[in-house]
């Protein structure tokens, strides 16, 4: 037995306003779950994206209704999403215009092409052909 999907993934913000303009206003996800000052979350086709504020996950939540473990990260995390190569040119155009730099744009050895930018908090954010992990 082993796990078939990730259904979550977390990377983590202090400013979760900037966070939440970045990945709902310009990457357009849709915001399912927000508390203020403490996380927000994005859908992501039929997963999540968690952003969490580092300094308030490192506390308890004080619902005993869901004792959800102390958790957190300090420093830049990495997401990627699945795109094509069509979608990732389309990407770096949507970031030229808002002014946002790419770090780096490549194809890998298996031929698969990503793009890398860093979000508001400095993470590591890449859009990538999902064959990058075909066998």
């Amino acid at each position: 037995m082993q796990p078939q999907a990730i259904l979550e993934t977390a990377i983590y913000a202090a400013d979760l306003g900037a966070a939440e303009a970045f990945y709902g206003g310009l990457l357009g996800l849709p915001v399912i779950v927000k508390v203020p000052g403490r996380h927000v979350f994005f859908r992501v086709g039929a997963g999540v994206l968690l952003v969490f504020n580092p300094d308030a996950t490192g506390h308890p939540s004080g619902n005993p209704a869901l004792p959800v473990p102390v958790h957190g990260a300090r420093g830049p995390g990495h997401v990627c999403f699945a795109a094509s190569r069509e979608e990732i040119a389309n990407w770096r155009a949507r970031f030229g215009a808002a002014g946002l730099a790419v770090e780096a744009e490549f194809d890998w050895p298996n031929g698969a092409r990503s793009l890398y930018l860093r979000d508001p908090a400095g993470n590591s954010v890449e859009f990538a052909e999902p064959r990058l992990w075909e066998s």
